[in-house]
């Protein structure tokens, strides 16, 4: 975060709380990226403050389930009424308020994704257990951001809704100490008083304009900021959005969402000389409207300001281009390595009907819930027959499932024989640091082997770290013979050990399949390809799941021979780059 001229960033920081508590359902909410610590605490004092008496502000666990999250079967009301009773979840318990949601970057997509629909709708659909009804749910969300790096953020499905991003660790303690405690009455006249704010047409396109030039293509950004201005003025005490609203909405709303920055505009042409007025010229002036802002300043305003409230260190990469401002895509969210079920051990994802038997764990729970709604026809067939009270039949039954996790070790083995072998290692470093951007939530790791000359060398032990993966790919020579069969046998042997470690290998060959070094370290293309099909038998023997990627300019046959020897997926690519070698190896992963 940078500081605007004359509007610092912890002075925005504590105005997006206020406007928050004014219109917390218009803005959708707002992430908050800080550690636990006295500026998070203290905001969320701040925004507890604020908020009008009876506005609710609910906590949402982490990893709710479902019936928490969007409300199901009351179990106990049901059971002692004889009929469905719903149970309010958390979203519906915070109609009107807000939600916080901790720890929002280890959120999975899924109930990511069911929040993200209640705050478009405005409502919870509660379909199931029997149940079928709407439950009116209008609320904002408060995500609070503890990731460490970049890539660690809550899912962009979340980020996309709400109107604020602030990074309240990067303030100055002494700033947040200055933050004043609000006015509870202001905010409330403020609420009253917003459905009557007005925009002036000149400040909506100035809004809009701003939002392309900083490569926003989000129709909701524009949206948030025009929410934003009219909360702002409403806040003030006007009836009318003017300039100084304005620019507080495109500071805190386009601040954390620009990809690019704006286009230099060229100089003008000279003025032609001036031309008499025309006749009219005296009746046209009358119907311009006095006091209104110049569009072309209030539009050079909101870049000034929006640039300024730009993060820090953004401002240079945007500059060289090198921000993607493409998002990761909201599926790969929540990948924990390579997911296994089994019956008995494991985290629990949630139950199946079954039946008892094989040492089937019972969910108690999930079976009275099946049979509550049945209960009045079943007692009712009873006719006063003696029996228990609750009758529970085979088809209720529900069983627990269970998920085992493992970590996934992705080993790069790349041939760094020939001419071209600068360009495939820069290939690998690509893909494997476009793996790594995601570890944090799969706890997966990556391991590269390099072969060339008469020796494979591990070159990057199995890690996690991004930054220990650039540096052992950064200085590797290339060029000499290729030791193809020498390569494999180094792949199989961390194979083999990342397997007895509990982990799941994934290999990946970069290579043209041109092996002309034997495993004695003999020069010989025949032997070096029969020393070459023997190494590889034993990665089809074992199961691992493999991707051959085939570099040369043609396909090459005997890679294709070595793919099938293998057992491995093969992928011709001759002119390789990172991004499609990530999807490759990451469509592997999922079919293994």
């Amino acid at each position: 975060m940078t500081e605007a001229a004359g509007h610092p960033p912890a002075e925005d920081a504590a105005r997006a709380a206020l406007l928050l508590a004014v219109d917390p359902v218009g803005l959708g909410g707002a992430a908050l990226r800080c550690a636990p610590g006295f500026p998070r605490d203290r905001w969320l004092g701040l925004l507890r403050v604020a908020l009008p008496e009876g506005v609710p502000l609910k906590r949402l666990p982490i990893g709710v389930p479902d019936s928490r999250l969007l409300g199901g079967l009351d179990l106990t009301a049901t059971l002692s009424a004889g009929r469905p009773v719903l149970e309010r979840g958390v979203l519906a318990d915070a109609h009107g308020g807000l939600v916080l949601a901790a720890m929002a970057e280890r959120m999975d997509s899924a109930t990511a994704a069911k929040i993200a629909a209640v705050l478009d709708a405005g409502e919870v659909a509660v379909q199931r257990d029997g149940l079928g009804v709407t439950i009116p749910a209008r609320i904002g969300l408060v995500a609070l951001d503890e990731g460490a790096s970049e890539e660690e953020q809550p899912p962009p499905a979340l980020l996309e809704r709400l109107a604020f991003r602030l990074a309240l660790d990067e303030l100055p303690q002494q700033a947040v100490l200055r933050w004043p405690v609000p006015d509870r009455a202001a905010i409330a006249a403020a609420r009253a008083r917003l459905p009557d704010v007005a925009v002036p047409e000149a400040t909506l396109e100035a809004l809009v304009a701003a939002a392309l030039a900083f490569g926003i293509d989000s129709a909701r950004a524009p949206l948030l900021a025009l929410r934003t201005a009219r909360a702002a003025a409403a806040l003030a005490g006007r009836d009318t959005v003017g300039p100084e609203e304005a620019g507080l909405a495109a500071r805190l709303v386009y601040g954390h969402r620009a990809t690019r920055l704006p286009a230099a505009e060229e100089a003008p042409p000279e003025p032609p000389p001036p031309e008499p007025p025309p006749p009219d010229a005296e009746s046209s002036a009358e119907q311009k409207p006095e006091g209104g802002p110049d569009p072309q300043a209030l539009q050079e305003m909101l870049l000034a300001a929006t640039q300024a409230a730009l993060p820090s260190g953004l401002l240079a990469a945007l500059g060289a281009d090198a921000r993607n401002a493409a998002r990761r895509s909201a599926g790969a969210q929540g990948r924990e390595g390579q997911r296994r079920q089994s019956r008995l051990r494991g985290r629990p994802i949630g139950t199946r009907a079954g039946t008892l038997r094989d040492g089937a764990r019972l969910s108690i729970v999930e079976t009275l819930r099946s049979a509550a709604p049945w209960q009045p026809l079943r007692l009712r067939e009873r006719a006063g027959r003696p029996g228990p009270r609750i009758l529970v039949k085979r088809d209720d039954i529900r069983l627990m499932r269970f998920q085992q996790n493992t970590e996934t070790t992705a080993i790069f083995v790349v041939d760094a024989s020939g001419s071209a072998a600068l360009h495939r290692l820069a290939e690998a470093k690509g893909a494997v640091e476009m793996l790594l951007a995601d570890c944090y939530v799969r706890r997966d790791r990556v391991a590269v082997i390099a072969f060339r000359g008469q020796a494979a060398e591990l070159l990057l032990p199995p890690t996690n770290s991004l930054v220990r993966a650039k540096r052992s790919l950064a200085g590797l020579p290339g060029g000499g013979a290729t030791p193809l069969a020498l390569g494999l046998d180094a792949a199989m042997a961390l194979a083999e050990e990342e397997r007895r470690r509990g982990r799941t290998p994934l290999v990946i060959l970069l290579t043209d399949g041109r092996a002309n070094i034997a495993r004695t370290g003999t020069p010989g293309r025949p032997q070096a390809e029969a020393d070459a099909l023997s190494a590889a038998v034993p990665f089809r023997l074992a199961g691992l799941s493999t991707l051959l990627v085939d570099t040369a300019p043609r396909p090459a046959p005997f890679a294709k021979q070595m793919a099938t020897a293998m057992g491995a997926k093969y992928l011709a690519l001759p002119a390789a780059n990172s991004e499609k070698l990530s999807a490759a190896v990451t469509a592997t992963r999922g079919a293994a």
